[in-house]
């Protein structure tokens, strides 16, 4: 047996970040046994557990998917664990030690805040020179800096990680980080430097072109540094007036604009000024939520293009989110120019699409050898413009993509090639748009949190990556917005649209949050964390989101709608970006949004009737279940005939009554006739929007339809995703024609090509292609429901999952024996395999034993073949 993948909150050696309470996971693999019989916990000051401070025993009840350690923290102290399980047939074996480590927590702040005295547009470096009598045997930073900062310590940069302190509504908290510089501060003098820049907190942000300064107009610094010496003492240095500044070569920093960078500057002489005392942020200061941001890997450039605009372009062959570094030797005030786009258009640079973002970066020489980067600001790319360079020497340019630092989790391979590029594209649509907020987009002046394209992508992210700190802390930002908005959810987390429109004060009434769909993230995203990772903890924490947007909706419908229960009031995004509105140019579905919203209404009760009634709110659960039952009858007095005849007969209104269980019993049969009927009408394409197409071809799989649902993939016209491949992309589009078939952009003022939305088709090949689906009644793949869908235009599909408890593989082949299914199941697991197929079934040689309509696996490996 192996022990692997052990995690704190859902983070591994989790640094500095906030412990209010402690949920230990891991994953036990390749035993000899089935099942665990036992596990035991043991947590030490110490790495060779000599100072064990707890030992719970070994205990049968301890889940893999959730340990809550109830142990009393101390402040800036790292704690070891590690974890023994027992198998059934007495194999065992003890992890390697994990650990986690305290930030300050309740203890108080030596530091102060402390700002440059400089006009505010200038970028400061603040310093602190430290000297030390001897060799410390320990040290660590607590810091923030606001809007964007890096730390730099005897000339090296501190830590791996990008744009910290990371993006949430400052005015709500603020988030800092810890470092542990063990080893980075020597005998003698040390010098600490905080490189400032504007950020989201100072700098431009929102869909005006000239608005600033939204959370703060003051670029300022928290630091204190704690530095242990062998004989026990400690030496503690703070921010206060001591610090020193100067200006540093950043001359312009920017999210949506870009970066200008004087190198020059880096041998400034000029006098050093002192920091002055600065008022803290409104929001309260907290211990870290946000996974690391770094840079996870590299592109090289792919070719050079001289366009025939006389443009020197740089193609890097996939859109990605990051920026470009370069190597250069230029003569001293020699300039380097770096436009950022998209796509080409007419074979020339083209930026149009990104409206007023310009992601621009400048570079200014000091005459010599440079290694150059921008250090406060990204960009959405595949193209780059160079200016400024006579000779481009590509190898000397390179994409560094940043993201959410998540583990990726699952795979998927099918005989199609195109179908691959699909997959391809959704994931890099992911990390493009992962950058500590799920945003919409990475490129334009927009780069929000948009709740609905969050809610349906949920899922597909989670099979993609492991998510669940990712997305408790957006979930933190969202509960913590509702509090403010009588628990309406914000059409974008942190709300700036709400800042932008109503000013620091945000108003309940505001139309800029409420919209079904998008607010109904959350009560969706919470399920899909249960569900994937069973830690019924994140439950807990994220209830509160499910019950304030339940009573709020509730609230709209008694106060606002008539009371009927039915959401029919208010603005609604519904099914955005639809092809069946007979408006031209409309970005509104034409399904009614009050249909869609009423179905939300009845989704988001009865999600938190489930949550409750897990969670053991026996009142709330009761109380869900009834408001959810008195929204169903409402729904189909409202929306059915008499004959089964549904009220809107668009492609998106028929899937979610199907999908939800909103069409009655007696009329399923109908409904999906006409929906098959509606389908064909369109010469077997789809013309949803964001809400019908997450739900399209799982409906139609559920409903008998799975040769519609891979004849709708397997499109390669508009509208489809493989239209989207054929046409270069490699990453997801928002619009279904973001990109015409002569090759000119369809639109220029919304018109993403790195939209993750229509990606959420993934969710369906994991579970209906590759048959790996979660089972309510066992979250976190304890138990998993394989019932994989073939279709003979694929000649092979393999899946793999790597689950919270475990590597679940499941795939299937064409060979002349019949369809093989290989599926492996892991340890302390089982499965329910269900024949999707009439035929004889046989199981690693032996015929079937299908019980209830299922093949029962433990774990183990298994090849199932259907003749």
């Amino acid at each position: 047996m192996k022990i692997r993948s052990l995690r704190t909150n859902h983070l591994e050696n989790p640094l500095g970040f906030s412990m209010e309470q402690v949920v230990l996971t891991w994953t036990a693999e390749e035993s000899t046994g089935k099942k665990q019989r036992a596990a035991r916990i043991e947590v030490s000051l110490n790495e060779d557990f000599t100072q064990c401070i707890f030992d719970s025993g070994l205990k049968e009840d301890i889940s893999s998917l959730g340990y809550v350690l109830d142990i009393d923290l101390k402040p800036r102290t790292r704690y070891w664990w590690r974890v023994e399980v027992v198998a059934d047939d007495g194999d065992r074996a003890v992890s390697e030690p994990a650990w986690f480590e305290t930030a300050k927590m309740d203890e108080p702040w030596t530091a102060e805040w402390i700002r440059a005295p400089f006009e505010k547009k200038v970028h400061p470096i603040i310093s602190k020179t430290i000297f030390l009598p001897a060799e410390p045997v320990y040290a660590r930073i607590y810091a923030v800096g606001l809007g964007v900062y890096e730390l730099v310590l005897n000339g090296e940069k501190v830590g791996d990680e990008v744009l910290a302190p990371f993006y949430n509504d400052y005015e709500l908290w603020v988030q800092y980080q810890t470092y542990d510089v063990t080893g980075r501060f020597h005998v003698g003098e040390n010098k600490l430097d905080a490189w400032l820049g504007n950020g989201w907190y100072k700098g431009r942000f929102g869909f005006i072109e000239h608005l600033d300064e939204l959370y703060g107009n003051e670029m300022k610094l928290l630091a204190e540094i704690h530095i242990g010496m062998a004989d026990g003492s400690e030496i503690v240095a703070g921010t206060d007036g001591s610090w020193t500044c100067i200006p540093s070569p950043v001359l312009e920093s920017s999210i949506y604009d870009g970066e200008v960078y004087d190198a020059r500057l880096e041998r400034s002489d000029a006098e050093p000024a002192l920091a002055v005392s600065t008022a803290a942020p409104k929001g309260e200061l907290m211990a870290r939520l946000s996974p690391p941001l770094r840079k996870i890997r590299t592109v090289p450039a792919k070719e050079l293009l001289h366009t025939p605009a006389g443009e020197l372009v740089i193609d890097f062959g996939q859109l990605m989110t990051g920026w470009v570094e370069i190597d250069c030797d230029l003569p001293e005030g020699a300039k380097v120019f770096l436009e950022h786009g998209e796509l080409l258009q007419h074979d020339n640079f083209y930026r149009e699409n990104l409206r007023s973002a310009l992601e621009h970066y400048t570079y200014i020489s000091a005459g010599k050898p440079a290694h150059v980067r921008p250090h406060f600001t990204f960009y959405g790319f595949r193209f780059v413009k160079v200016t400024g360079l006579d000779d481009v020497d590509i190898t000397k340019f390179v994409g560094h993509v940043i993201h959410s630092d998540l583990a990726n989790t699952g795979h998927i391979e099918t005989s199609n090639p195109k179908v691959n590029q699909l997959i391809h594209n959704a994931y890099w649509g992911q990390i493009g748009n992962f950058v500590d907020v799920p945003t919409d987009c990475p490129q334009r002046d927009e780069r929000m949190g948009w709740t609905g394209d969050a809610h349906v992508f949920a899922p597909t992210a989670s099979f993609n990556m492991y998510t669940p700190a990712f997305f408790e802390k957006f979930l933190f930002d969202m509960r913590l917005e509702q509090r403010t908005l009588e628990g309406s959810v914000p059409h974008v987390v942190p709300d700036i649209l709400g800042q932008i429109q109503t000013g620091v004060q945000k108003k309940p009434e505001s139309d800029a949050h409420g919209s079904c769909a998008w607010g109904d993230a959350a009560t969706g995203i919470p399920w899909t964390m249960y569900n994937f990772y069973g830690d019924k903890t994140l439950l807990a924490r994220q209830y509160e989101n499910m019950k304030l947007w339940t009573d709020w909706i509730r609230k709209q419908d008694e106060t606002r709608c008539g009371g009927r229960r039915l959401w029919m009031c208010g603005f609604h995004f519904a099914d955005w970006l639809a092809l069946d509105n007979p408006v031209q140019g409309s970005s509104f579905g034409g399904t009614d949004p009050y249909y869609v919203a009423s179905a939300y209404y009845y989704f988001s009760a009865e999600t938190t009737a489930r949550a409750a009634k897990i969670l053991g709110y026996e009142a709330d659960a009761a109380y869900y279940t009834k408001l959810a039952e008195e929204i169903k009858e409402a729904f189909r007095k409202e929306f059915f005939t008499a004959t089964g005849r549904i009220a809107e007969p668009t492609q998106t209104a028929m899937i979610m009554a199907l999908h939800m269980g909103l069409a009655p019993e007696e009329f399923r049969e109908r409904l999906t006739t006409d929906l098959r009927n509606k389908i064909e009408a369109k010469n077997w394409h789809l013309d949803t929007g964001f809400v019908g197409t997450y739900y399209i071809c799982r409906t139609l799989s559920d409903n008998g339809m799975a040769d519609v649902a891979y004849t709708l993939l397997l499109n390669e016209d508009l509208p489809s995703w493989l239209y989207e491949v054929n046409m270069g992309a490699t990453t997801v589009w928002e619009r279904w024609n973001s990109v015409l078939p002569n090759g000119l952009v369809s639109d220029t003022g919304m018109n993403s090509m790195n939209h993750y939305a229509y990606g959420s088709v993934v969710e369906w090949m994991y579970r209906y292609m590759c048959g790996i689906n979660p089972v309510e009644e066992c979250p976190g793949f304890k138990k998993a429901r394989i019932a994989p869908y073939t279709d003979a235009r694929f000649g092979y599909v393999s899946g793999s999952y790597d689950s919270a408890s475990g590597l679940y593989k499941s795939g299937w082949k064409y060979t002349d024996e019949g369809i093989v299914y290989n599926v492996t199941v892991p340890f302390d697991c089982e499965a329910e395999f269900v024949p999707t197929a009439e035929g004889s079934w046989y199981v690693n040689g032996q015929p079937a034993v299908i019980e209830g309509g299922v093949i029962r696996l433990t774990a183990g490996e298994y090849e199932l073949v259907q003749k």
